[in-house]
């Protein structure tokens, strides 16, 4: 992004509208970015007004991840596409247990844009980056012609540093761990759901978008050796993430439906829309694939932290050549979580 100084005439964030010129390079631009952008995600970085940062880093082996974004709607109960962009990327960092320290953003704006809804995205982000310690250091911004986009796609990638001898990966889970979930699942799915079919519930949902490295560095501080692997279940919701393990560690998973976390007027959101819990994205819940000794010493070091105060251990690996995910259910029988054919709820994330 490149700096300028304010012009004689101010954008109009009130009724303006983004056109091409706003992404041609020109003067034009440099004033979107230098009122919006600038002025939401003000820090040192940005301030040079170079197209790349230099920074420190410190010790250690670094993590990298990148994310698009293009939910429908933009802004929904508990969040917006900016937010939900810083909270993405770091969360994919943290899931390897590597601290996050620096984002970068990329923006592709539809022409005919609300300059206010774009400048509130933008304040979204910097106040999620803000809360989260972890700045957006750099970025673009492009400007496609009308009907070229659904208003504003937002790309962000994130850097992070993982802790000397920490090794999590999908594939070390073994016969025998315990998983642990760090809360309810599909409040953001029904939470996108019901902003987008007009839908009212006694008790608002509201999205659970949260970044999670916090969470993250109290189970480390807490058993780091006993961690096998960490994934936040968003597309695809807790049934594909566990189905993704299975395929990458070779084994199966029993889980227990009763000891699965979900709210109430989730549980009839999801009854009401023909939607299974399981299959639903979160933004804000982390599942942990975990050795059996340590497990409720990592459960109490995750209730113990505002976002896992409802963590529950759900089930367990076993040796399984078919990778079959088997969940007991509430009535006592037991079923096949299998992956969804196709997307249950599209542009979600």
């Amino acid at each position: 992004m490149t700096s300028v100084k304010a012009y004689r005439r101010k954008l109009d964030l009130k009724s303006g509208r983004v056109d091409l010129s706003h992404g041609a390079g020109g003067r034009a631009m440099s004033q979107l970015i230098a009122e919006i952008f600038h002025a939401a995600l003000d820090n040192e970085w940005l301030r040079q007004g170079n197209d790349q940062s230099i920074f420190d880093a410190p010790k250690g082996r670094m993590a990298m991840t990148t994310d698009a974004f293009v939910v429908s709607p933009l802004f929904f109960p508990g969040g917006d596409i900016g937010s939900l962009a810083v909270h993405g990327a770091i969360n994919d960092v943290a899931m390897s247990g590597a601290r996050p320290l620096y984002l970068s953003a990329s923006f592709i704006i539809e022409e005919g844009f609300a300059l206010a809804d774009l400048a509130r995205i933008a304040e979204s982000m910097g106040a999620a980056s803000r809360a989260a310690g972890v700045p957006v250091i750099t970025g673009d911004t492009k400007v496609v012609e009308r009907g070229k986009a659904d208003g504003v796609f937002i790309s962000t990638a994130a850097v992070g540093v993982a802790p000397e001898g920490l090794e999590l990966s999908g594939d070390r889970a073994r016969p025998g761990d315990l998983v642990l979930l760090s809360g309810s699942i599909g409040d953001h799915g029904v939470a996108i759901m019901s902003k987008r079919e007009n839908l009212e519930f006694e008790c608002e949902i509201l999205s659970d978008s949260a970044p999670l490295h916090g969470l993250v560095a109290e189970m480390v501080a807490a058993a780091a050796s006993s961690l096998r692997l960490m994934r936040d279940p968003t597309r695809g919701g807790l049934a594909a993430t566990l189905n993704e393990i299975a395929q990458q560690s070779g084994v199966g998973f029993r889980i227990d439906e009763t000891a699965i976390p979900v709210k109430p007027e989730v549980a009839a959101a999801c009854e009401l829309l023909g939607l299974d819990p399981l299959n639903v994205a979160n933004e804000g819940k982390l599942v942990a694939v975990v050795a059996p000794e340590a497990a409720q010493a990592l459960l109490d070091a995750m209730r113990a932290h505002p976002l896992g105060r409802d963590a529950a251990i759900i089930g367990a690996t076993v040796a399984d050549d078919r990778r079959f995910v088997q969940m007991r259910s509430s009535f006592g029988g037991s079923r096949i979580v299998d992956w969804l054919a196709g997307e249950q709820l599209p542009r979600i994330c």
